[in-house]
């Protein structure tokens, strides 16, 4: 079984043995068919993975690498709101006619701002220090940026990252203010698993840890079921991580640029469905 997984199960073990349930409660999420799509939830949920010993992708059911992998360079690389530059069809909802999600994620690291040493977006002001100022304690990351959110199809819920450089090792820090633990926990933490090894790569750096903090880790009412299903299934080993290693700029990867070996998962393939 790998790390990830042992922190899969007791996250949501915990999370429907002792959570608390918002059925009392007016939500805003919805189901497809209109009915109101009720949680039960943790408060401030921290998990962290040591990079270095382990690649934190689940095994009890498959992550869908490649995805997860496409949708972060669109939103680090790319710095895209516009879901036409995206392979995958997770942002569907959110997009208007034109596929933008309004100025949200991408768009968000991509705006530039001006410091002492010249004007960055976010990315880059992150990929300069690291190399320049690694001992800096000021290496974040913002997309929750509240002059624009009426202009943002979705909050972001992924919002913030500290980067922080220790003994030769990149560390980051993921704040996420909600997660759909069944539909995206794993997606998020493996996409921002690949980052820190990108990050850390282009920079000269070691892999260290990455720290998952959830302000509202919650189960959809319609999961529960499902999740019960999974958590009965077998775990695996964790699968090797592989990056290439003459890629020294971050913005030439590509998603075959990093890859799993030998990754071996359990077969579930039941769909959760998306609440909205």
């Amino acid at each position: 079984m790998s790390k990830a997984d042992e922190i899969f199960i007791s996250n949501m073990r915990d999370i429907i043995d002792n959570g608390v349930t918002d059925n009392d409660l007016s939500v805003r999420p919805h189901w497809a068919d209109g009915t109101p799509a009720h949680t039960v939830k943790k408060f401030c949920v921290v998990n962290r993975y040591n990079l270095a010993e382990e690649f934190p992708v689940i095994t009890l059911r498959r992550t869908a690498f490649k995805s997860c992998v496409d949708e972060l360079l669109w939103i680090w690389q790319k710095k895209s709101n516009n879901i036409h530059q995206l392979k995958s069809h997770i942002w569907d909802s959110w997009a208007d006619e034109t596929g933008s999600i309004g100025k949200a994620y991408g768009y968000q690291l991509g705006v530039k701002h001006k410091y002492k040493e010249g004007e960055f977006d976010q990315v880059d002001r992150v990929l300069y220090d690291l190399k320049n100022n690694p001992a800096s304690r000021r290496i974040i990351t913002n997309i929750y940026v509240h002059r624009d959110l009426y202009e943002m199809n979705l909050y972001p819920c992924a919002y913030s990252v500290t980067f922080n450089v220790t003994d030769g090792k990149l560390n980051a820090i993921l704040n996420q203010r909600s997660n759909d633990m069944a539909v995206a926990n794993n997606w998020n933490v493996v996409q921002y698993a690949v980052l820190v090894h990108m990050f850390a790569q282009v920079s000269n750096l070691k892999v260290g840890e990455l720290v998952h903090v959830i302000a509202d880790a919650h189960v959809y009412d319609r999961h529960i079921p499902q999740v019960e299903r999974m958590l009965q299934g077998t775990a695996h080993p964790a699968p090797k991580f592989w990056i290439n290693p003459e890629v020294t700029d971050f913005y030439k990867f590509t998603v075959d640029d990093v890859k799993l070996v030998d990754y071996e998962f359990n077969a579930f393939n039941e769909k959760f469905e998306v609440a909205i």
